[in-house]
């Protein structure tokens, strides 16, 4: 794990995942989520996100390990009081899962590495208890 500091108390992620029934085949084993991430920088830092890992189980217990450079092709500078905002898609084999993860981030004042954790959140299709 890496060096965390007051920084990361400041920063807050949000997520909004959406089933996308037009992208989606069931009857194929194919669930199509999209999901939005909104990372809210309320510090007096600029920061920097330089890559994601992303835990996603599925509902068969199937888990898969996504890690990458930044977001979406990016790896945003994100300043005091500013948000950045991504949508990006999984594809599950079911109607249900849960996503959870980090970003390696980078306070750009003092050059010092932190995770940012993304608290787990639910994908479920249609017809699903929630």
């Amino acid at each position: 794990m890496m060096a965390t500091d007051a920084l990361d108390n400041e920063i807050r992620v949000d997520v909004e995942p959406v089933f996308r029934k037009e992208e989606s085949s069931p009857d194929e084993g194919r669930y199509v989520f999209s999901y939005t991430v909104t990372v809210h920088n309320a510090s007096g830092h600029s920061m920097q996100l330089l890559a994601r890992h992303w835990k996603i189980t599925q509902g068969s217990g199937k888990v898969q390990e996504v890690r990458g450079k930044g977001v979406v092709g990016k790896q945003p500078m994100i300043g005091p009081g500013q948000t950045f905002r991504y949508t990006s898609r999984a594809i599950l084999d079911g109607p249900v899962g849960v996503m959870e993860g980090a970003y390696t981030c980078v306070d750009t004042t003092t050059q010092r590495p932190f995770e940012l954790p993304v608290a787990p959140f639910r994908l479920a299709g249609p017809n699903q208890v929630h």
